[in-house]
Parts: structure tokens; C-alpha cells; sequence
């Protein structure tokens, strides 16, 4: 038989693990306070689960949420007017502005204008300054710095 036709995992294996990244991992305040709550949620989850694959989704997931509470560094924003991690920006671009807040990766949600630092539009603007003119590549293009909160 063909290898094409072959189901490469087995229906009871154990999710994959969900990525981590080495070094630490800069968060708000709210960003730390959204990880406990993933982990005091999944804790009790877990213990009360009887299927097995459940139970191993939700370990694994207890895993990955333990590792980014110990890695996690909380990152003020700097009161200079300088665009930091945890800023709230104001930018002008292409006919619009646009507010947003430069948050961890966990934390990110940009409907809600919350976007992760390793986003192209936050790598952008970091350690700018109101009035700054930044000329990123396309699709962002020119990109005016409005305004910048702690």
C-alpha cells in the first residue's frame, strides 16, 4: 500500500507541543495577570478531566502557560515619550490614524488594538518619538509617530 494513503498519526496520540521561545518573555501587567489566570483555569481543568486526550491537551497547554509565567518579565514603558514596550501609540499613515499598544505575544489581539513588539508595524515604530516620520517597507509605508502614552 501506498504511504500516501496512510494516516501518519494515530487517533489517540498526544497533541504536539505548542512553541516556546528561549529567553524571556516581556509582558504588561495585564499580559502577566491573563497567563495566571490560563494556568489557575487549566489547573483545576485538568485534574477533574477523565478523557485522555483532553487531559493531555489541557497538560500540555498547563506546560506552555508555566513556561511563559517563568520566562515572564514585566516591561514598563518609558515616560520620555519615547515608543517602548507597553506604550499606547497614535499613528498617521495613508490617510488614517490608528491607535494601538505594543504587548507581549500572548497578549496580542489587534482587534482590540493590542499588537506583539514582534509585529512589522510595532518593529517600526519602537524608539520613536512623537512627530517621527518612519519610512517602513511596504505594505505599511510612511508612518507618522501622533502621540505616545506610558
Amino acid at each position: 500500500m501506498s504511504r500516501a494513503f496512510v494516516k501518519e498519526t494515530a487517533e489517540s496520540a498526544a497533541p504536539p507541543e505548542r512553541m516556546v521561545d528561549d529567553g524571556p518573555n516581556p509582558v504588561t501587567p495585564e499580559g502577566l495577570a491573563q497567563i495566571d489566570a490560563h494556568i489557575a483555569r487549566i489547573e483545576p481543568a485538568m485534574h477533574g478531566e477523565t478523557n485522555v486526550l483532553l487531559r493531555e491537551t489541557l497538560a500540555r497547554d498547563l506546560r506552555y502557560w508555566t513556561l511563559r509565567q517563568a520566562s515572564a518579565e514585566i516591561a514598563q514603558p518609558a515616560a520620555d515619550g519615547t515608543v517602548t514596550f507597553g506604550a499606547t501609540v497614535t499613528i498617521a499613515r495613508k490617510d488614517r490614524t490608528q491607535t494601538f499598544r505594543i504587548v507581549g505575544v500572548d497578549q496580542a489581539d489587534p482587534g482590540k488594538g493590542l499588537i506583539s513588539f514582534r509585529s512589522p508595524l510595532a518593529q517600526a515604530v519602537l524608539g520613536t518619538r512623537p512627530d517621527d516620520i518612519v519610512e517602513a517597507a511596504e505594505p505599511l509605508g510612511e508612518i507618522t509617530i501622533v502621540s505616545v502614552n506610558a
